[in-house]
């Protein structure tokens, strides 16, 4: 289908509810996310490798004491816009410092933690507008990993001022050699 055809059956402006009614109808396990000002992206559906790096994490979340609920992979957040609730992005790994409601769109009060895994079809959303957005939304922390030969894992912590500041990058490996605790993440 093209762009055109596409975007004939879009209505003019796309709410939360119209953004999760497309990701539960899309068939090929597209991620559709809307930026604050109200601009729609498709991302693409992840591959094995971008499986087994968020379920390496995951685990070695788990394995330091974080209990289940408050780790949740692919879910929804808001992200205030300049009309409110006006974007929803679907970072891969979140942590949460308590138990969320059963909702699509969680708002951003108890996350504590952003992860996102660099694809192909994200590269610069992920390096660039997310850095921008999650701090703006006030995401204390955010963790980008690469999709290169050490899976380089940049980690951002939110600054006063309400930018981000990079405070270490390290491979993968050597992250999970660690504890979240070094990192600022309490269970």
């Amino acid at each position: 289908m093209s762009a055109e055809t596409f975007g004939r059956y879009l209505p003019p402006v796309i709410t939360l509810d119209d953004l999760a009614a497309m990701n539960a109808a899309d068939p090929n396990g597209h991620r559709y996310e809307l930026s604050p000002e109200g601009a729609l992206s498709v991302m693409p559906p992840a591959d094995s490798e971008h499986a087994a790096i968020a379920g390496r994490i995951f685990a070695w979340l788990v394995l330091a004491g974080w209990p289940g609920e408050q780790l949740l992979q692919a879910v929804g957040i808001k992200l205030p816009g300049p009309a409110g609730d006006g974007g929803g992005r679907i970072p891969d790994l979140t942590i949460w410092s308590a138990p969320q409601p059963r909702v699509v769109w969680l708002p951003t009060t108890d996350l504590v933690l952003a992860v996102e895994i660099v694809s192909p079809g994200s590269a610069s959303m992920d390096r660039t507008t997310k850095v921008q957005e999650y701090a703006a939304a006030g995401i204390p922390r955010y963790w980008l990993v690469e999709r290169d030969t050490a899976q380089t894992v940049t980690l951002y912590s939110l600054e006063e001022d309400g930018t981000y500041d990079v405070t270490t990058k390290m491979p993968l490996a050597w992250l999970l050699q660690t504890q979240p605790a070094d990192h600022g993440l309490k269970a």
